[in-house]
C-alpha cells in the first residue's frame, strides 16, 4: 500500500483554476520522487448550490474505494498549493494521527469565523484558536473513517443551516465546522510545523502585490526560504493583478 495525495480539482468556469496544473505538477514530481500515489479529483459529487467542493472532500474514502485505490495514509491538500521538490516526506512524522498545520495569520478572522459559526451551529460553543488548522493541508488514515463520517452526516442533517451560515458570515465553508467537530469528537491530533503548509503568504510580507511595497521589498519570493509547501489562499485584489494563478505559475517555474 502506498501513501496518496489528494487534490480536488474542479473546474467552475471561473478562472480560479487556471494554474492549478502546476500545482498537480508539482505534487506529481514530489509523489514520484517518494513513492506515493497522486489522485486528481476532477468530478463533483453534488452541485455546489447544495454542498461546497471543500465539504465534498470528507467524501474522500469513498472516492478512493470507488477508484479501487488502496492505501496507507492521505494528504487532503489544496490545489492552490505548490510543494518544493525536496520537501521531506511528511508521511513519515505523522505517528498515525491525524494531522494539520495550524493557522498563522488573519486571527480576526480566525477569531470572527470561531465566534459566528459556534453561535449559528454549536450552541454558543467556542474553540482555542491557537489549536485552529487551515483546511488546505490534512493527513488522514483509516482510522479516521468514523469521523468522515461524522462530517458527512452532520452536514446531511444541518445542510440549510449550514448554507445559510455560511452565505452569512463570510469566512469561510468547512473549515470552522471541520475544527469544532475535531474538538468535539476528541479526535487525536498532531499539528505538523507551518513550514508543511505555509500560508498567508500575501499577510507575512513574502509577496509583492503593489508597487508601493517595492520601497522596501526586493520581488522575490521569499517564502521559498522559510517554507516546503505554499499555499496561495487569500490573496487580496491588487493594483497588480498578481492573483493566486500569478503566483502559483512563477513559483513552479522558478522551482522546476
Amino acid at each position: 500500500m502506498k501513501n496518496v495525495v489528494f487534490i480536488p480539482n474542479i473546474t467552475l468556469g471561473d478562472g480560479r483554476n487556471n494554474s492549478y496544473k502546476y500545482s498537480v505538477k508539482s505534487w506529481k514530481a514530489w509523489c514520484d520522487k517518494n513513492d506515493c500515489e497522486l489522485l486528481v479529483w476532477e468530478d463533483l459529487l453534488y452541485p455546489v448550490e447544495y454542498m461546497k467542493i471543500t465539504w465534498q472532500r470528507y467524501y474522500l474514502f469513498d472516492i478512493l474505494e470507488a477508484n479501487d485505490i488502496d492505501y496507507n495514509q492521505i494528504l487532503m491538500v489544496d490545489a492552490d498549493t505548490i510543494v518544493h521538490p525536496d520537501c521531506p516526506n511528511f508521511f513519515e512524522e505523522t505517528d498515525g494521527k491525524y494531522c494539520g498545520v495550524r493557522v498563522d495569520g488573519c486571527y480576526e478572522w480566525v477569531l470572527r469565523s470561531i465566534g459566528e459559526f459556534g453561535n449559528e451551529l454549536f450552541d454558543g460553543m467556542t474553540i482555542h484558536p491557537w489549536n485552529y488548522i487551515n483546511g488546505g493541508f490534512q493527513i488522514v488514515n483509516k482510522n479516521h473513517k468514523k469521523f468522515f463520517e461524522t462530517m458527512k452526516k452532520f452536514y446531511d442533517i444541518n445542510s440549510k443551516q449550514i448554507l445559510d451560515a455560511i452565505e452569512k458570515i463570510k469566512a469561510g465553508t468547512d473549515q470552522t465546522i471541520l475544527n469544532f467537530m475535531l474538538h468535539k469528537e476528541k479526535v487525536d491530533m498532531k499539528y505538523l510545523p507551518i513550514r508543511y503548509n505555509l500560508q498567508d503568504l500575501y499577510r507575512k510580507n513574502t509577496i509583492i502585490v503593489d508597487k508601493g511595497m517595492q520601497h522596501w521589498m526586493i520581488d522575490k519570493l521569499y517564502f521559498l526560504e522559510v517554507g516546503w509547501v505554499y499555499h496561495f489562499n487569500s490573496i487580496p485584489p491588487n493594483p497588480m493583478n498578481r492573483d493566486a494563478n500569478y503566483w502559483i505559475e512563477r513559483t513552479y517555474k522558478e522551482l522546476f
